[in-house]
Order: C-alpha cells, then structure tokens, then sequence
C-alpha cells in the first residue's frame, strides 16, 4: 500500500464527497457521480483519478460505461497501520479503569 497516495486522497473533502456517494451506490458512472456533486465533471473527473491512483476506487467498463466502485482494502489498511494500535491502548485502559472502580464498589 502506498500511505501518502492514500492520505492525500482522502485529504480532500471532495474526495472523500465521492467515497461517500459510492458506499452509498456502489457501481456509479460518472454522471451519476457528476449530479451529486457541486463541481464540474472535469473535477469529479479529476478527483476520481487520484482516488484510482491511490487504488481507493476501481472502475469496469460495461459497453460505453465505466462504472466506479470503492475499494475498501486501502482504508482497512490505514485503519490496521494507523488506528487500531491507538485503540487497544485506550481500550485497555477503560478495561482497567473499570475494574477499579468494581473494586472500589465492593
């Protein structure tokens, strides 16, 4: 996985507009993408370049349509590299916070 590919795909809120259209209605072409969207198709476009570049989205060809999909492969990678770590610590933390204070109660 290449991470800063990733991040700044996702560092656009545009970007991140697309992902979210396409976890809605996985498989849209371009002018469905394009209605949802306050930019011109040149940008949506654009847009959904980076987000292939960074393997966030891949495309079919069906006949004279390409159909956008998200990938969500990259972004589990991110959260396993970047957030997980984080949040076995604080769960480990509320774990043992609880235990005091089942001991305090008893």
């Amino acid at each position: 996985m290449d991470d800063d590919k990733v991040f700044k795909a996702l560092a656009d809120p545009g970007r991140r507009m697309l992902l979210d259209r396409l976890c809605e209605k996985n498989g849209q072409t371009l002018g469905q993408l394009c209605e949802t969207m306050d930019m011109k198709r040149q940008s949506v476009t654009q847009h959904l370049g980076l987000l292939e570049q960074a393997n966030l989205i891949s495309t079919v060809r069906r006949g004279r349509e390409k159909l956008h999909f998200i990938n969500p492969v990259p972004l589990y990678e991110v959260y396993e590299r970047w957030i997980r770590k984080f949040e076995e610590g604080r769960l480990s933390l509320l774990h043992d916070l609880k235990q005091e204070l089942e001991r305090k109660k008893t």
